[in-house]
């Protein structure tokens, strides 16, 4: 059974950084792609950043040059590493997989971790 599992949230201050980690078991192919979605107001899960097989990475622009994602396939482990966070930022944030290209699209995913929380303070 797949499952994806977060940790690393936690609040920090404006301009700080945290590290979101995302460990996948049960997933059988390594031609899957990963990234991370945020709630978002409506709770519609807003992509954030994503990763495909082949290493190649899609970032929402409100994070670009902020934010960066990375993964190892050795440990089965996605990263989100978050800097120069903004109390805008604040937000749960999900650990995503699919092995279609809506989630390298930040469009959607198939299978989701449960969500870990982020808080930035002003």
């Amino acid at each position: 059974q797949e499952q994806l599992v977060e940790s690393g949230g936690g609040s920090v201050q404006a301009g700080g950084s945290l590290t979101l980690s995302c460990v996948a078991s049960g997933f059988t192919d390594s031609s899957i792609s990963m990234g991370w979605f945020r709630r978002g107001p409506r709770n519609e899960r807003i992509g954030v950043a994503a990763i495909d097989s082949d290493a190649r990475t899609n970032y929402a622009d409100s994070v670009k040059g902020r934010f960066a994602i990375s993964r190892d396939n050795a440990k089965k482990t996605l990263y989100l590493q978050m800097n120069s966070l903004k109390p805008e930022d604040s937000d749960i944030y999900y650990c995503a997989a699919d092995r279609t290209d809506l989630l390298f699209r930040l469009i959607w995913a198939r299978y989701w971790g449960q969500g870990t929380q982020v808080t930035v303070s002003s």
